[in-house]
Parts: structure tokens; sequence; C-alpha cells
């Protein structure tokens, strides 16, 4: 964490949640750890749209937050066009854009249907967990 320049780092996947805290970030280093629960619907995007700040978006539109540290790409490669631009509508399957964590690369499915109507992270640049990538009407 201290490599990269984290302060706190967080994990959801089936079930499973971590959080890890350096020391200095919000009083100390801290882990929690919680015991995996019956799936509900979509637990980890509500979580990270409610902890967003006051100017996130308005109530009409969804937010596609990124579920972890990594680098955003708009593309599959850099001469490719993007998986997604505003304006063309998405199905929960679509997938919207690739995050590299770790020299993996992640396909990012929209999870949503709608209209992107944002693109809210730049190409190439690194996103945090819970950071909104699309906003969706």
């Amino acid at each position: 964490m201290k490599k990269n320049g984290l302060a706190v780092f967080k994990m959801e996947k089936e079930g499973f949640k971590i959080t890890l805290q350096t020391a200095g970030a919000e009083g100390g280093p801290v882990i929690h750890y919680a015991q995996p629960q019956p799936a509900l619907a979509a637990p980890a995007p509500a979580a990270a749209a409610s902890a967003a700040p006051a100017s996130a978006a308005p109530s009409n539109l969804k937010e596609i937050t990124s579920p972890m540290v990594g680098t955003f790409y708009a593309s599959s490669s850099p001469e490719a066009a993007p998986y997604v631009e505003v304006g063309q509508t998405v199905t929960p399957e679509t997938v919207v854009c690739i995050i590299e964590a770790m020299k993996v690369m992640n396909e990012i499915k929209a999870e949503v249907a709608g209209v992107i109507t944002e693109v809210a992270a730049e190409n190439g640049k690194p996103v945090q967990f819970g950071q909104p990538l699309f906003r969706v009407k």
C-alpha cells in the first residue's frame, strides 16, 4: 500500500469484504473482515453511491462504479473504438470498459440498463474502488 500511495484499500467479492487502512488514515491501522452474507441485489454499488460526494449524480441517474483499484481503459486497445460512448444504450451485460489491476485486464459490465449520459473516468488514468466510471439514465 505504501509503494502505491494507498491509504485505504477495500475489496468485495462474492459476499466477502475486506478493508485495510494504513497508519494515519482516519485514525490508524484497521483491518475489517465481513462474514459472507446471502447475495442481495447489488450491495456494492449502493454502498459506493452513498459514499460519493454530494456533488455526485442527480437522483435520476445511476452510476457504474469501479469494483477495484486499477487503471481505466475505455477500449480494448489504443486504436480500438471505446466500448461505450455518451448516448449509447447499455444492458446489465454490456462491457463498458477495462480496468487493469496487477497486469490483469478485467472487463467491467454495466450491471444496469439505460443510456450512458457521462463518462466520468479518464482513459489511461488510475481509478479507486467505488469511483464513478459512468452515469446512466
